[in-house]
């Protein structure tokens, strides 16, 4: 059987759909190394200011959360990413996410070469920097340079030339949604490669990387965003958004069409319903397990798949990916879903999509639940 993750995904982005003509794609890869894309998922595009939640990690790697805090706070501005928004004592810029901060960030780093190899472990492959946007954003470096040298003046960073090359290098990246999502999936498992199961972060650095995207990320309209779509989430002017749903997810989306805060209008609009739809908010009282495949047992002419804990996306996506890799032998199947406590909506759909799909195999499906309440639509 195959997975119905992309059907879902393609159903996200038709309904999102704005104009054909233009590009769009959306990619998931969970903490258990599953990947998922829909649309143009080799196209490629500059990785921007999504680029800042990873230079940020890099720094406190590097020097520590000390170090880094010391130059650069963690307060919401409430403003556009390339506003003047620095303290007006210390010249500290308010947080990691705005332009002053970031060119603080790559300063304190030291070295784009350093962030390009960090990157690719992130993203699995090795990233390469667009040079036709490097060019072209160097030209109009203006406002960023006065950034960097007022931040030269308060003893932030010492090299204001060196460090917003660094910065447009960092942003020139060249990656395409799957690469994203893997990078973001990084944050979610906690600092742990899913695909190799290499530790690229300690987990107090996601933690810090996550917190201050979800209050920052998305500039000056990071409240209405933590609100309405309720995930850690970073833009880019180039189209992308990454998301990260912590122990469960990385999501990345792109689409070219750019609202007033330098924003992809369909990749917030597929985000808010990938929220939504798949219970991805912060504040939603479920709480989310990385598997509820507790056990899978063969009793004679019958295979039972046991799950337990609470059925979200990614929990659902294993028992998916199970059955694909190992389709069970026996014309009988259960899915025995007595000790599971919550069913989310996109879980719901999931499983029940599952067991349509091994009946028209030829199995006989049978759902067991002393509920009785009918959870999973049958």
């Amino acid at each position: 059987m195959r997975s119905p993750v992309p059907e879902y995904l393609d159903e996200v982005l038709s309904a999102c759909a704005k104009d054909d003509s233009e590009p769009a794609a959306i990619a998931l890869t969970t903490v258990d190394d599953a990947h998922h894309g829909a649309g143009d998922v080799e196209h490629r595009f500059a990785i921007q200011s999504m680029s800042k939640a990873f230079a940020y990690a890099l720094a406190i790697e590097r020097l520590g959360w000390d170090a880094v805090h010391e130059k650069i706070d963690v307060e919401p501005s409430g403003e556009a990413f390339n506003e003047i928004s620095l303290d007006s004592q210390t010249g500290r810029p308010h947080n990691p996410m705005i332009n002053a901060g970031a060119i603080a960030t790559a300063g304190l780093i030291g070295s784009f070469d350093t962030f390009a190899e960090f990157a690719s472990q992130l993203a699995g492959r090795e990233l390469e920097m667009d040079d036709e946007v490097y060019a072209s954003e160097s030209k109009e470096a203006h406002r960023n340079l006065a950034l960097a040298h007022l931040l030269a003046h308060y003893g932030i960073i010492d090299d204001p030339v060196e460090a917003v090359d660094h910065y447009l290098r960092q942003c020139a990246l060249s990656v395409d949604v799957r690469d994203l999502a893997t990078m973001a999936s990084v944050l979610a498992n906690g600092g742990v490669h899913p695909d190799s199961g290499e530790r690229l972060m300690a987990e107090r650095t996601a933690i810090q990387v996550l917190s201050v995207m979800a209050t920052c990320g998305m500039y000056d309209d990071a409240g209405d965003w933590l609100a309405s779509v309720g995930i850690p989430a970073k833009s880019g002017v180039s189209g992308g958004i990454i998301g990260v749903l912590p122990g469960q997810v990385g999501i990345a989306v792109f689409s070219p069409g750019l609202d007033d805060h330098g924003t992809s209008i369909m990749g917030v609009e597929m985000m808010r319903r990938m929220s939504a739809e798949m219970g991805m908010h912060l504040m939603n009282p479920g709480r989310p397990s990385r598997s509820a495949l507790a056990d899978v047992l063969e009793d004679g002419d019958e295979t039972v798949y046991v799950l337990s804990g609470d059925l979200m996306f990614s929990s659902a996506e294993s028992l998916l990916a199970r059955l694909i890799a190992h389709p069970p032998e026996t014309e009988r199947v259960v899915f025995d879903i007595t000790r599971v406590t919550e069913v989310s909506d996109v879980g719901r759909r999931m499983v029940a999509e599952a067991r349509d799909r091994l009946e028209q195999d030829g199995a006989s499906v049978e759902i067991r639940d002393n509920d009785g309440d009918d959870r999973l639509g049958q």
